[in-house]
């Protein structure tokens, strides 16, 4: 079966909350004792995300 992909459009302010929050989350696992394994591949995609330029019209 084919995997479904989802994409996820941020502007710049929401993609910095989403790392502030996603280290935030690293954090806490490690403090725990947890594994970071998929908050850190989550990091990895949001950095490495190529940038789309959209033009948005309000109406």
């Amino acid at each position: 079966m084919k995997e479904k992909k989802n994409h996820l459009y941020v502007d710049s302010r929401e993609r910095t909350l989403l790392l502030h929050s996603l280290v935030e989350l690293k954090n806490q696992l490690i403090q725990q004792g947890r594994y970071t394994d998929c908050v850190d591949e989550l990091i990895f995609k949001v950095v490495n995300a190529p940038i789309k330029r959209m033009k948005i019209e309000y109406v």
